[in-house]
């Protein structure tokens, strides 16, 4: 199919939601026609959670009817912020939306882009995720206070494996490194830009300890592969055999959160047919199945609340890039 018709179909969408704005012939929360196509951009490798999130809108889209027909595009590097520059280029294109969130957000101040979330129409909060810190099985470190006890008395000599510099996963290391006393500066963080690379330098023992979601660990740690230390939730998960960080003597609480955009400029009635497309998919049963499958939690936050959040996140995420020190 063409951009030409997948343009085509998503104004048939976007002229519904335009007459349901103006002329109330729409009763409100009534859904919209389907989408005929629509390209989901995951801005990292296969295997990581932007990819995870992108392929299960996919899923979901298409069982359900909502859209038609959706591909993933994946398009990795630089924290995501190569993805962002090359959809920051779809101004006004209503055909593809961008997969993103606190790691690209952290990415877009570390690397100094000249590209950031002005440059595209945030459009909904998707999920959050606590974030566990693990350690292959075989590692002599057996608990959060071995760990942090490593940390002061050398910050270099554990290395760290996570994701893209400057996102979560580095976010939650520093702020780790400086609750335990441990010189930050020194913090020892290797990033990777695919989870399935990150996963497998830490199950191998090539990094001391790995950091990410408890998603993309959660098997391993189920099969004996990997230990977890602690969780960074503000309490216990059910299902997972690991303190929080406060309880190990941390005082550090963190979680991330993905979301999705649309390109830049976009007509009114067409950001209207985008935001009630992800509207059904965030409460179809399907939708819901797939946080329960994946543990994600649900912060479904839409629209201009959305961007007033996203607002108050670049605010609080600058600071602690600040403090930490990944940012000047």
């Amino acid at each position: 199919m063409t951009n030409l018709t997948r343009r085509q179909a998503l104004k048939t969408g976007a002229a519904l939601a335009a007459l349901a704005t103006a002329g109330g012939l729409l009763m409100p929360g009534a859904a919209l026609a389907a989408l005929d196509a629509l390209t989901v951009v995951a801005p990292a490798k296969p295997g990581g959670g932007w990819d995870q999130t992108a392929r299960s809108m996919q899923e979901v889209f298409q069982t359900t009817g909502i859209v038609k027909a959706v591909q993933v595009e994946n398009v990795a590097g630089a924290g995501g912020t190569v993805g962002l520059a090359q959809f920051a280029n779809r101004k006004g294109d209503a055909s593809a939306v961008l997969v993103g969130g606190l790691v690209m957000l952290g990415a877009i101040l570390t690397n100094k882009s000249p590209v950031s979330f002005k440059d595209v129409t945030p459009l909904a909060r998707l999920t959050g995720e606590y974030e566990v810190i693990v350690v292959p099985a075989a590692s002599e470190l057996k608990s959060m206070g071995d760990l942090a006890a490593k940390l002061k008395a050398d910050a270099g000599s554990v290395s760290w494996g996570g994701g893209s510099a400057g996102g979560t996963d580095h976010i939650l290391a520093g702020l780790i490194a400086k609750a335990a006393g441990a010189d930050v500066t020194k913090l020892n963080y290797v990033a990777f830009s695919g989870g399935g690379e990150a996963l497998a330098a830490i199950v191998g023992g090539h990094v001391t300890c790995g950091v990410s979601g408890l998603g993309e660990f959660e098997a391993q740690i189920k099969a004996g592969e990997l230990r977890a230390l602690a969780i960074s939730s503000g309490e216990r998960l059910p299902g997972l055999d690991a303190p929080t960080l406060k309880e190990s003597g941390l005082d550090v609480e963190l979680a991330n959160w993905r979301a999705v955009f649309g390109a830049g400029e976009l007509a009114d009635a067409d950001k209207a047919a985008l935001l009630d497309a992800v509207d059904q998919m965030v409460k179809s049963d399907a939708w819901k199945q797939t946080l329960a499958t994946k543990g994600w939690m649900d912060t479904y936050l839409a629209g201009d609340a959305f961007a007033a959040y996203l607002s108050e996140e670049e605010a609080r995420v600058t600071t602690v890039l600040k403090e930490i020190g990944l940012v000047s």
